[in-house]
């Protein structure tokens, strides 16, 4: 009976054994490593950007976990992060294949497909025609300025009471990167707006959840009916109403005089040679690919801002003295404002980094065998730049952890912008709706500030600064009361 018991527990630790993922030679250290579930069960799942910061404490600005039995590299701090997607970023500007994200978008968008020749000339394509329709000329100014109006009169509406500006944000953000996808602005209560918007934001929820984590780790529970497959039902309606357009613009279009992003590749779809990799089916997704880049990451951050505002009214103060000096009589502010703007751009990009929107970027994977900080990365593992330890980095910012524009001033009080600013990434894979978004975010805001006060209301409670984490940091929902400044 004995040796029964004893050659049963060698077969178990021999299971264990087998089972049990290894770290390879010189890779990054980390946790023990658990069979099957790897590093899962030392993470909250719910939100693990505290648990990753207590690892880099123990084990460096390089260190890895295995999400299930899959290694993954996580890279923190400035110095490793210039070295991975800067200064080696071709051999760090893949993108993993065989996850949630992947499936939701069927590996046929653009910033999820892997680094290679497909990915190049649609990257291409995508940088051209957004110049072509404005990205950094007056017209693309236009755009958002006659949007920014529509904004003015929901808040008009509002003067004297509190309202909500999550979905307003969302609504303005998503209304002027249609104008460039699909050549339409659409009422606040159109039904392809608010669905689009709604399966947007909750996708970006349930993307980086717990049920993802345990959907990218257990490939044996994937056929389950888990929670986060209401993203594939909500992917299924936007690629749906996407479909119509991409439909109707096929009827109507002139080619060679493209309105709009689809006609543009529309066009590129009719001369098109046989081994092009321009495809209908990729259109629907590179379409909700830009919509929802163009989308929840400037409204996160603008809903950032004005909490931040409206609960530092000494801030938002001193940014409608600077915008009144500068723009003095004009109607309207421009883009190139920003450069007398000094104090009101360093509030901006305060809130971006404070906002943190995507705090894990987007994930990559190694193109070639390679190094990093002095330890070996094989080809194809994941790695995963963790922007919280970029944005609170000791060393790197006056006031880490804090609110505060000091951060993006000099002593002389000119705007100054820290290496260790990478909101949109940095490398080959730097986010391509960067231009659009910083124009966004500074004429909204500098207009919104110049026409409103913006007030804490006096029964709300104390501001709660905690984000709601996904795929992009969101702030929880809050109130506002709105202020017509002429009133004053």
């Amino acid at each position: 009976m004995f040796l029964s018991v004893v050659l049963l527990c060698l077969c178990i630790f021999f299971v264990i054994l087998q089972l049990k993922s290894r770290r390879p030679k010189n890779f990054p250290p980390g946790p023990t490593i658990l069979p099957i579930v790897g590093n899962l069960l030392q993470l909250n799942l719910e939100n693990p950007l505290k648990d990753f910061e207590r690892l880099r404490k123990t084990y460096g600005n390089v260190y890895s976990l295995f999400i299930g039995p899959r290694p993954a590299v996580f890279i923190n701090g400035l110095k490793a992060m210039k070295e991975a997607m800067v200064t080696k970023g071709v051999e760090f500007a893949g993108r993993p294949q065989d996850m949630f994200n992947n499936e939701i978008t069927e590996n046929k968008g653009v910033i999820l497909a892997d680094y290679g020749p497909q990915w190049r000339e649609h990257r291409r394509f995508a940088l051209m025609t957004l110049r072509n329709f404005g990205l950094g000329k007056k017209s693309m100014e236009e755009r958002i300025h006659d949007e920014i109006q529509h904004t003015i009169e929901t808040l008009d509406k509002s003067i004297g009471k509190t309202m909500s500006p999550q979905v307003m944000f969302h609504n303005m953000s998503s209304n002027i990167i249609c104008q460039v996808l699909f050549g339409t602005r659409y009422e606040y209560d159109d039904y392809f707006i608010k669905e689009v918007v709604r399966c947007f934001t909750e996708n970006a929820k349930i993307a980086n959840g717990p049920w993802v984590m345990l959907y990218d780790a257990l490939p044996m529970i994937r056929n389950l009916p888990l929670p986060c497959n209401k993203a594939f039902e909500n992917a299924k309606i936007c690629k749906g109403l996407v479909n119509r357009l991409v439909s109707e613009h096929k009827k109507t279009r002139v080619p060679g005089e493209p309105r709009d992003f689809l006609d543009c590749y529309l066009d590129e779809l009719a001369k098109a040679a046989e081994d092009s990799t321009f495809s209908e089916d990729k259109l629907i997704l590179y379409a909700l690919d830009l919509h929802f880049a163009g989308t929840d990451t400037t409204s996160n951050t603008l809903l950032t801002a004005f909490l931040y505002l409206i609960s530092h009214p000494h801030i938002q103060e001193r940014c409608h003295q600077e915008i009144d000096k500068v723009l003095g009589g004009k109607d309207q502010a421009s883009f190139d404002d920003r450069n007398d703007m000094p104090y009101v751009q360093a509030v901006i990009h305060e809130s971006q980094r404070i906002a943190n929107t995507v705090p894990l970027s987007v994930f990559h994977t190694t193109t070639k065998d390679t190094e990093l900080m002095g330890y070996s990365i094989p080809k194809g593992t994941m790695i995963i730049q963790n922007l919280t330890s970029l944005h609170n980095e000791e060393g790197q910012w006056k006031y880490p952890h804090e609110f505060n524009p000091e951060n993006f001033l000099n002593d002389q009080g000119e705007f100054v912008k820290p290496e260790a600013f990478m909101p949109f990434s940095a490398g080959p894979r730097m986010c391509l709706g960067e231009g659009l978004a910083r124009m966004e975010l500074f004429l909204i805001m500098v207009t919104l500030l110049r026409k409103f006060k913006f007030i804490w209301p006096e029964d709300a409670g104390e501001p709660d600064f905690t984000p709601v984490y996904g795929v992009t940091l969101s702030p929880r929902p809050y109130r506002m009361k709105v202020q017509l400044r002429s009133s004053e």
